[in-house]
């Protein structure tokens, strides 16, 4: 990790003063590194393994820090779509420089990202993690379109959650195989693996919005943005026609009344749709596991399961 930060940073430098400050700005405020850790765990996992392990090739130092540049860039674009002056505790790119300059930043980092894969002939690579990409834009219009209507099913929550969470964590579990030359069969089970465990860490944040935990997310803020969540469209599933119509005007109409965004909380709590969503974020938790364990055991191995674990029990 300490290798790969030290690339990373190389590989936002540029000669733009202003350009630069800004790079220094996003790599000092990075989160968990939980994406490059997915990169570097899965390419020894899915490669044989030597006693004592031989270095990783460049081409997974360059695939982690292919993902890290696009999915920051779509960070910094999403905070000016959604006019956040903060992320993960920090001010965001557009409060500080204003929104001209961080879009301008997000369109640097986008294309820093392809020159990296371009420059080393990694197209492979490129192809997994612009896919990844694609999808993240296209579970945020499908989530946009479905919000006007809070009409919201398990199946569509599920695509939109596959597509906007999962895919990314689906992209890093691939890149790691195909960076270490894995086979196609490999490198599609590594994906399926990423998925798995990509839908139960968004199932996860979901249940942070009904006060699992302090988080810095702040209690009932999907419910304030409308946001419909697998506890949420559970209960609704559950309730009788004019409860529901009476729960889904409180999450419309929610706007400074905090006693509306209360009454839909004890609501999923008391229709069960929590204990559904913990049930359902294990199930994807063990079919991540099942995916891991037809890879030889190994040090990376065990390390991965003990990832996927923390995702899921983490308390912020």
């Amino acid at each position: 990790m300490e290798e790969f930060e030290h690339k990373f940073r190389q590989s936002m430098r540029t000669k733009v003063l202003l350009l630069d400050k800004i790079m220094g700005y996003i790599v000092k405020r990075k989160g968990k590194q939980i994406r490059p850790m997915f990169v570097f765990l899965t390419a020894r996992a899915t490669r044989p393994e030597p006693t004592t392990p031989a270095p990783l090739p460049d081409a997974t130092f360059r695939g982690a820090a292919l993902i890290e540049l696009l999915h920051t860039a779509t960070l910094v674009h999403d905070d000016v779509v959604d006019e956040s002056n903060y992320r993960r505790g920090f001010f965001s790119i557009n409060a500080l420089w204003k929104n001209k300059i961080a879009v301008l930043v997000g369109d640097y980092l986008l294309s820093r990202g392809l020159l990296l894969a371009l420059q080393n002939d990694d197209y492979d690579l490129l192809k997994i993690v612009s896919n990844a990409v694609r999808e993240l834009s296209e579970g945020e219009l499908l989530q946009i379109e479905k919000a006007r209507k809070l009409d919201i099913t398990e199946d569509v929550y599920f695509d939109i959650i596959r597509q906007k969470t999962a895919s990314l964590i689906a992209s890093c579990t691939a890149v790691g195989a195909a960076s270490v030359s894995a086979d196609k069969e490999t490198i599609e089970r590594a994906r399926l693996f990423g998925e798995k465990v990509g839908i139960a860490f968004q199932i996860k944040d979901d249940l942070f919005d009904y006060g699992a935990a302090e988080i810095g997310k702040p209690v009932g803020i999907d419910i304030k943005e409308k946001k419909m969540t697998l506890p949420l469209i559970y209960a609704l599933q559950q309730a009788n026609w004019l409860e529901k119509r009476r729960v889904i005007f409180n999450v419309k109409n929610n706007e400074g009344h905090r006693d509306r965004v209360q009454q839909v909380i004890d609501f999923v709590k008391q229709s069960g749709g929590l204990d559904y969503a913990i049930t359902t974020m294990r199930q994807y938790r063990d079919e991540a596991l099942a995916i891991l364990h037809t890879f030889p055991e190994s040090p990376s191995r065990t390390s991965l399961e003990q990832l996927i674990n923390y995702t899921i029990e983490r308390e912020k």
